[in-house]
């Protein structure tokens, strides 16, 4: 009887193929993984973003406020919200009374959050001068179209928001020198 006898390379032909091919499906699944990464990566760094320019307008706000102090004792910060503006007095070229003058912060500060962050708005809440005021920036981080106001994290139509509140300090010895 005669006994055939294959060499080493004959018996793997074809072996090799199958190596390679396992080895491209498992490449292709961490090439995903990693595409995945990359993604989150992209829009948690947004979201950062988002959250710093956030907290730069809120600061800019109390700034505006600080530099106003007629405008703090008028009241005239005490409530607003930037989705129902009355509109720019323009009276920045000429003289501001300090409620026009609070007009003007208010819609410049309007438009830099519109610019700055999807579906930005601002609301402020205060009672008086020397009296804590609450700026809150609100934004719709998802871009979903959350229109809410509430700032609750749990429920789906409310925005992304970041609130600070300060005390501006309003010396009316100040103001008479």
């Amino acid at each position: 009887m005669h006994m055939q006898e294959h060499s080493p390379q004959q018996k793997q032909k074809g072996f090799t193929l199958i190596e390679v091919l396992v080895t491209l499906v498992i490449l292709a699944i961490g090439l995903l993984g990693l595409a995945g990464l990359q993604a989150a990566s992209l829009q948690h760094n947004n979201s950062a973003y988002q959250r710093s320019q956030a907290t730069f307008l809120a600061y800019e706000m109390l700034d505006r406020m600080r530099s106003n102090p007629q405008g703090l004792e008028a009241d005239v910060y005490n409530a607003i919200d930037t989705g129902s503006l009355p509109g720019d007095p323009g009276c920045i070229s000429s003289s501001c009374t300090p409620a026009d003058l609070a007009s003007t912060d208010t819609e410049e500060w309007a438009t830099n959050l519109a610019a700055a962050l999807p579906s930005g708005r601002g609301i402020i809440t205060g009672t008086a001068a020397n009296a804590p005021f609450t700026v809150t920036v609100m934004w719709d981080d998802e871009r979903t179209g959350a229109t809410g106001t509430g700032c609750d994290s749990t429920d789906a139509t409310d925005m992304t928001c970041f609130s600070v509140t300060g005390q501006v300090f309003y010396d009316r010895l100040s103001s008479v020198l």
